[in-house]
């Protein structure tokens, strides 16, 4: 299996922070919003996927990274945010058009200050694995 997951991987996480209760009120992007960015907001971003195909079949291990962006004084609001982000993804609601989600885990965190200090910024790395639904 190859990279055929990526945009509906993207379009399902897009789907599961969205309806999770915890951002409702945070922008969720896969750009930088044209105009004044909110104050804090997330980026869908960078991804990489390694074929995790076996005997039972095809699959793809998708490393898939958002990022809490803030200008927030202090990492506390972008870190409600991305405790929110990793408790939607870890509550079985996500959904990939065509393919089963068979596991989605927290791999890491990274949080920096940017831009001489003016901007906080969490990047979180999940892993999910995923194989295609056959007929």
């Amino acid at each position: 299996m190859s990279y055929q997951a990526g945009a509906a991987l993207q379009a399902g996480v897009y789907g599961c922070l969205t309806a999770w209760p915890g951002l409702e009120d945070v922008l969720i992007a896969d750009a930088l919003p044209a105009g004044a960015a909110p104050e804090t907001w997330v980026l869908i971003g960078a991804e990489e996927v390694r074929d995790a195909s076996d005997v039972s079949g095809a699959g793809a291990e998708h490393r898939l990274e958002l990022s809490v962006l803030s200008r927030a004084a202090g990492f506390h609001d972008a870190k409600i945010i991305a405790g929110e982000i990793a408790e939607a993804l870890g509550a079985g609601g996500l959904s990939v058009a065509g393919h089963r989600v068979c596991g989605v885990w927290f791999h890491r965190a990274r949080a920096s200050r940017q831009q001489g200090g003016a901007l906080r910024r969490i990047d979180l790395t999940f892993r999910v694995r995923l194989d295609p639904v056959t007929a």
